[in-house]
């Protein structure tokens, strides 16, 4: 501080005054300081309690991420005091400013993380807060009677309370519980409780991927009361043990939440439970998220356009089918044109289509009855989900083509075996054949983890066999299913130690015109074979090739899904009847 003092007390000619302290006052109320610091508590809770953990867990660039969080800390600050502006309300512009920006930070965090591989869709963060809450309530209530996991919700959205924990009851929902954190740990999009047929015991099996995974056997009593603990958290009938009942059920655990869609029958076994995990998500996907490669993409695009005749929708089970039916059928407008679809069990609502369901034992119409009494509507679009006899196949092939589109659903690993199915299922050659338009089949892959997927160097004689040229292709991937961390191997946490996360489907898409169509006609099927490469649209094979020259899945995946079955051996996933026709 700079003091200016006259020269003439400098000299002594005058008396020194008493010298006292400024009185002190306030640049800022002090209570505005306070405000600015409260909406950093909450957002430093979420940053180190949420997002530098959920970065943690999944490798997300922690450090890069924890540098930005601070920097757009300092510029919240900066912004909320440096408002060249004297007036009151600047300080609550640089207070609202900053709580934006704060919040910007967080959503773009999430926004960012969600898109990454990484992150498992289950797993993905969601700023609905109201769900932590709601979950965290519905915990503290099932805790106060037993140490439960999860909480499950009935369809009437009522909470299942958990038995007193000194109670057999107690130990019941524990194991149901076990059954349902490992298929969720599992990423599962099914999982089985199932009669083996021998020595009175059961199975639980899961649907990983595409593929089965068979556990380990237990006790036909201790699975019954298991299922049975299922059936009743769905209200269903425990004491009837054949009929087959369905319902939905909601489960949450952490901030996951999942809807399942259980289903019991009877079986000359015993009861078998089937409970599906998020069936409606499983069905939906984008057309260009389906795998289909672009100029595949291009041809189904035709064929949508064309909107006459039948075109064959053919896969096996578990194939992704139904996926594939929902998202074609959604290409189609249907506030302008009359959609419908035939389903034994519908797996997802769309919007502006009617469904019709068929029950199979509910009294009424024959599938094929039902499937005519919709046709002679004059509809413009028709989807059959599964064509399960010949009478429904020729009700197909009688409808006019020139006004309405039918996708008809079939069995069948190709596109050139659908046709030949299409025709022996019509029984008339000449019918069968006039109705034709095009015949999409597809396959489903798993897609490599790209956490921890390893790279190498194939070789030329490996390149040759699988028709890849040696000159182009110099690197190629395969599973891992382990990372290193501080210099150690450990299980990848992104899948599991797997190798793989997720599903892509690989296609065949060929319109049919005039010439394919006598050919079909005539059973030629190797002319009709030949006429297809003509039009240099990628194979099932080659569509796989392709993905695992572009890092997407191995060449091992590729033999596994494109192997004959009959020489596939233990690589082919055990296939098990399905309830609920749902597709990847």
């Amino acid at each position: 501080m700079l003091i200016l003092v006259p020269d003439a007390l400098l000299s002594g000619n005058l008396p020194l005054p008493a010298l006292t302290l400024a009185e002190g006052f306030f640049l800022v109320s002090p209570w505005k300081p306070v405000l600015l610091l409260i909406p950093f508590v909450p957002w430093a809770m979420i940053v180190s309690r949420v997002l530098d953990k959920h970065a943690a867990r999944f490798f997300l660039a922690r450090e890069a991420w924890n540098v930005g969080h601070l920097c757009v800390g300092l510029l919240a600050f900066i912004v909320a005091i440096s408002i060249p502006v004297k007036e009151e309300w600047a300080f609550w512009l640089g207070l609202v400013l900053m709580i934006l920006i704060l919040v910007g930070d967080i959503v773009v965090f999430a926004m960012v993380t969600n898109k990454d591989e990484r992150v498992p869709e289950a797993h993905q963060l969601t700023l609905d807060f109201s769900r932590w809450t709601e979950a965290r309530a519905a915990k503290a209530a099932a805790k106060k009677a037993g140490t439960v996991q999860l909480v499950i919700k009935s369809p009437d959205k009522s909470l299942v309370p958990a038995p007193d924990g000194a109670t057999p009851e107690f130990e019941v929902r524990v194991a149901a519980e076990q059954m349902m954190c490992k298929t969720l740990d599992a990423r599962a999009s099914e999982v089985v409780l199932a009669p083996t047929g021998k020595d009175n015991t059961y199975t639980i099996s899961m649907l990983v991927d595409g593929v089965r995974q068979p556990g380990a056997a237990m006790p036909a009593s201790e699975a019954l009361k298991i299922l049975n603990f299922w059936k009743a958290a769905g209200k269903l009938d425990v004491a009837d043990q054949r009929k087959k009942q369905q319902a939905d059920i909601g489960v949450e655990r952490d901030d996951s939440r999942k809807k399942i869609r259980m289903t019991t029958i009877g079986t000359q076994a015993g009861p078998r439970l089937v409970m599906l995990i998020d069936p409606e998500a499983q069905v939906k996907r984008k057309p260009d998220h389906l795998g289909l490669l672009e100029p595949q993409m291009k041809e189904l695009q035709t064929l949508v356009t064309d909107g006459q005749g039948v075109v064959v929708l053919a896969g096996a089970p578990d194939s992704g089918r139904t996926t594939t039916m929902y998202t074609v059928v959604k290409m189609h407008d249907a506030y302008t044109k009359n959609v419908q679809t035939v389903e034994l069990e519908p797996q997802d609502s769309l919007e502006g289509v009617r469904q019709n369901k068929w029950d199979a034992q509910a009294e009424g119409p024959e599938f094929s009855t039902l499937v005519r009494s919709i046709i002679r509507r004059d509809p413009d679009v028709v989807a059959v989900a599964e064509v399960p006899d010949a009478a429904t196949a020729k009700e197909l092939a009688k409808a006019e083509s020139d006004r309405t589109r039918v996708y008809a659903s079939l069995r069948a690993d190709n596109a050139l075996q659908a046709l030949q199915m299409w025709v022996k299922l019509v029984g008339d050659a000449d019918q069968a054949s006039k109705c034709l338009h095009g015949v999409v089949a597809q396959k489903v892959l798993r897609k490599l983890c790209t956490n921890c997927r390893v790279a190498y160097q194939p070789g030329a004689e490996m390149l040759k066999k699988m028709g890849l040229p040696g000159d182009k292709v110099k690197q190629l991937f395969k599973k891992g299913g382990q990372v290193l961390i501080k210099n150690k191997p450990e299980v990848c946490p992104v899948c599991g130690g797997g190798g793989y996360i997720g599903q892509e489907g690989v296609f065949e898409v060929f319109s049919i015109g005039e010439g394919e169509r006598a050919m079909v006609k005539s059973g030629d099927w190797n002319a009709l074979r030949g006429e297809f490469r003509k039009k240099t649209l990628p194979t099932i094979q080659q569509s796989a090739l392709r993905k695992a020259v572009d890092g997407v899945t191995s060449l091992e995946e590729v033999l596994r899904i494109t192997a004959d079955p009959a020489k596939a051996g233990d690589s082919k996933p055990a296939s098990e009847p399905k309830t609920s026709g749902a597709g990847a």
